[in-house]
C-alpha cells in the first residue's frame, strides 16, 4: 500500500476522543494503528478507524459501542438464517444457498464443527449478536490462487444482519475487529483480502475506510449459472495494523 503522503512526507493521523481532536503523524516504520494509539489521549481505550481512505488517517475512540467477534456455534444458526433472509444480505450471499435454517446448517455446520478450513464468527455490538463473518486462508483453497501471490493471506466475507445496526458506521468497526483477530490467528499473514461484488457500494466504502486498497476485478461463478464481477481489496498488515 503506497504512502499517500509521499516518500518524504509523514502520514498525518487524527484521533477523535471525547470531544477532542488530536493530531499526530506516523513515524518511520510505524503502522497507522500504532500512531493512532500513541496520539490518543485515552490510556485504556483503543482507537478504531473512521476513515483510512484519504491522505489523513482518521480514527476515533468510541466510548458507546463495543464491537467483538466470537466463534459461531450451532445455536447461532437460527439468527444466521434470519440475517441471511434480510434483503440487504441475501442479495450478496445468494451463492451460499437458501436462507433457511436447513440451508444455513448445511452450508455452515461443518465450518462451525471445525471440519472445514473456513471459520465462522458472530459479530456482537454491545453484547448483542448482530451479524456474522467468515474467513479463510487463501492457501487452503487452490481455486483462489488467482487472488494474489500470498498464500498466507486471509480472506473475509462479512454481513451486518440486524437491519437496526446498518447505516450506523458499524461495518468499518466489524472489519477492523476481524482484522485484529485475524493477524493474531495467522501471524504469517502479510495481507488481508476481501472481494465484494462491484455493485456493493456499501461494502466498497467500508473496506476503503478500514484501510483496504482496491485492486483486481475478476469474475466469480454464481448460483444461477452466470458470473458476478467482484473487486479484490487488500490490506497491508504492516502498514495499517502493524504487529
Amino acid at each position: 500500500m503506497s504512502d499517500p503522503g509521499g516518500p518524504d512526507r509523514p502520514v498525518p493521523v487524527v484521533v477523535h476522543d471525547d470531544g477532542h481532536e488530536l493530531a499526530g503523524v506516523v513515524h518511520p516504520g510505524e503502522s497507522w494503528a500504532a500512531a493512532a494509539r500513541r496520539t490518543c489521549a485515552s490510556l485504556h481505550a483503543e482507537p478504531v478507524p473512521v476513515d483510512l481512505s484519504g491522505p489523513v488517517k482518521v480514527f476515533a475512540v468510541d466510548h458507546d459501542v463495543r464491537v467483538a467477534l466470537r466463534a459461531m456455534v450451532r445455536g447461532d444458526l437460527p439468527d444466521v438464517a434470519r440475517w441471511r433472509a434480510e434483503p440487504h444480505v441475501q442479495r450478496w450471499f445468494a451463492s451460499d444457498g437458501e436462507p433457511t435454517l436447513a440451508g444455513v446448517t448445511e452450508r455452515y455446520g461443518a465450518r462451525i464443527d471445525g471440519m472445514s478450513p473456513v471459520r465462522m464468527w458472530v459479530v456482537e455490538a454491545n453484547g448483542r449478536s448482530v451479524g456474522f463473518v467468515q474467513d479463510y486462508r487463501i492457501g487452503d483453497h487452490p481455486e483462489f490462487a488467482v487472488l494474489g501471490p500470498d498464500p498466507d493471506a486471509v480472506g473475509v466475507d462479512y454481513a451486518i444482519g440486524d437491519p437496526r445496526w446498518t447505516g450506523r458506521g458499524l461495518g468499518v468497526r466489524v472489519v477492523w475487529a476481524w482484522a485484529v483477530l485475524a493477524t493474531r490467528r495467522f501471524p504469517a499473514a502479510r495481507t488481508l483480502f476481501a472481494a465484494p461484488d462491484h455493485r456493493n457500494a456499501a461494502s466498497l466504502r467500508v473496506l476503503a475506510r478500514a484501510g483496504f486498497a482496491a485492486g483486481l476485478w475478476f469474475d466469480e461463478p454464481n448460483a444461477a449459472g452466470g458470473v458476478d464481477t467482484v473487486v479484490g481489496h487488500t490490506l497491508d498488515v504492516a502498514t495499517v495494523l502493524g504487529r
